[in-house]
C-alpha cells in the first residue's frame, strides 16, 4: 500500500510483524498472532481514553491493587481488555500484569503455548483526571526449557536478558506503539482514519546525549546524596552543557521524550522506597531492553537492570536509563567504586 502524497511505502504493525518474525525460525505465524494481541488491546484503550471525559471511566474505582494503590477505574478496563486480547491466543501460556497478585496460567496443557506476556495495564493512570499522557508496557517471555504449565512463576521470573520483545503505548497526542524483538526499535503511529498502526519512526537511536534530566525534584531531600549531587552536576554544565528538567509523571511518556530525545530518567530510592518504587517485571525490564536496542543504558544504580534475576513478581527497583554520555557519567560519579 503506498501513499498517493508520498514516495515511501506505507508500512503498518502487522506488515513489520510478519517481516520480524523472519527471525525466530518455526514460529509458524504464532507469534505475529502473540503481538496482534497487544495492538488489539491497546487499540480499544485508546479509544476508551479519548472518550474518557464523556463517559464514567474516569476517577478511583475504590479497590486496592496488589501494589497496594488506589485502583483507576481505567487501570481495570486496560487490564480486563488486555488479559482478554491475550488469552484467545493459544501461544500464550502465562500473564502476569501489574493489577493481579499472581500470573494467570492460560491455556493450560496446550503443547502450543510457548510465551508468557507481563504487562503494566495502564501506566500512570492517575494523570487521566488532567488530561496528561498515560501507557501501556509490555514484556514477552518464551517458556523457560523444562517449565511445567503448573508452575506460572517459573515463566515470567526471568531475568531481562531473556526478553524476545517488548515495547511500550503512549495514549497521547497521537498514540504510539514503540516496540523491538532484539532487532533495533521501531516505532508506529495509530491512524485514526483507518485504524492501523503506521510505521512512523523506524530504527529509532536514542542520542548519544541529551538536554534534559527528568526527576521527580519534589523527592529529592529523601534521595541518596550522590544522587542530589549528580543532579547539580547535570545542571551545572560540567557535561558540556547545562541541562534542564523535564518531569511528566507518567513514566512511559517521559522515557518516550529520552528515547527520541536522549538524556537521563531518573527514579532513585527513597528513604521510604528504599528498594525503589517502579515494577521490574512489568515497567523497568521493558524501558531497559528497549534502551540498550537503541543505544542507550539502563542500570539500576549499581548493576545492568537486564541482568537482574528477579525473586518475586511484584519486585520492585530503582532506576537509571538514558543517554551514554550522562549514565556513563552517572557510573563514575555515583556508583561505587
Amino acid at each position: 500500500m503506498s501513499n498517493p502524497h508520498s514516495t515511501k511505502p506505507i508500512i503498518t504493525v502487522q506488515q513489520h510483524i510478519l517481516q520480524e518474525q523472519r527471525r525466530f525460525p518455526g514460529s509458524s505465524g504464532e507469534f505475529s498472532w502473540l503481538l496482534s494481541g497487544i495492538t488489539m488491546a491497546t487499540k480499544l484503550i485508546q479509544a476508551k481514553v479519548r472518550r474518557a471525559g464523556l463517559t464514567d471511566i474516569l476517577g478511583e474505582q475504590g479497590d486496592i491493587n496488589v501494589q497496594g494503590e488506589v485502583q483507576q477505574k481505567l487501570d481495570i478496563y486496560a487490564n480486563e481488555v488486555l488479559v482478554h486480547c491475550l488469552s484467545a491466543r493459544e501461544s500464550i501460556g502465562v500473564l502476569a500484569s501489574e493489577e493481579n497478585e499472581k500470573p494467570m496460567l492460560v491455556h493450560k496443557g496446550s503443547e502450543n503455548a510457548n510465551y508468557a506476556v507481563v504487562f503494566d495495564p495502564l501506566d500512570g493512570s492517575s494523570n487521566i483526571d488532567v488530561n496528561v499522557s498515560v501507557g501501556t508496557t509490555f514484556s514477552i517471555l518464551r517458556r523457560p526449557e523444562g517449565a511445567s504449565l503448573n508452575d506460572p512463576e517459573k515463566w515470567v521470573l526471568q531475568p531481562g536478558s531473556k526478553q524476545i520483545a517488548a515495547g511500550y503505548v503512549v495514549y497521547g497526542s497521537s498514540t504510539i506503539l514503540v516496540y523491538s524483538v532484539g532487532d533495533g526499535v521501531h516505532g508506529f503511529t495509530l491512524d485514526p482514519a483507518v485504524g492501523a498502526y503506521i510505521l512512523s519512526h523506524p530504527n529509532i537511536r536514542m542520542p548519544s546525549q541529551g538536554k534534559y534530566y527528568s526527576v521527580n525534584e519534589a523527592y529529592s531531600d529523601t534521595f541518596p546524596p550522590r544522587y542530589v549531587e549528580y543532579i547539580k552536576r547535570l545542571r551545572s554544565g560540567v557535561l558540556g552543557h547545562k541541562y534542564g528538567s523535564r518531569y511528566i509523571g507518567s513514566m512511559v511518556a517521559d522515557f518516550h521524550r529520552t528515547l527520541l530525545k536522549g538524556g537521563i530518567f531518573l527514579y532513585p530510592p527513597t528513604e521510604t522506597n528504599t528498594e525503589g518504587k517502579l515494577r521490574l517485571l512489568y515497567e523497568a525490564n521493558p524501558v531497559a531492553f528497549l534502551a540498550e536496542q537503541a543505544g542507550g543504558m539502563a542500570i539500576d544504580g549499581t548493576r545492568r537492570v537486564l541482568d537482574i534475576q528477579p525473586d518475586s513478581i511484584h519486585q520492585r527497583t530503582p532506576l537509571v536509563v538514558g543517554s551514554r554520555v550522562e549514565l556513563a557519567d552517572f557510573e563514575r560519579f555515583v556508583c561505587p567504586s
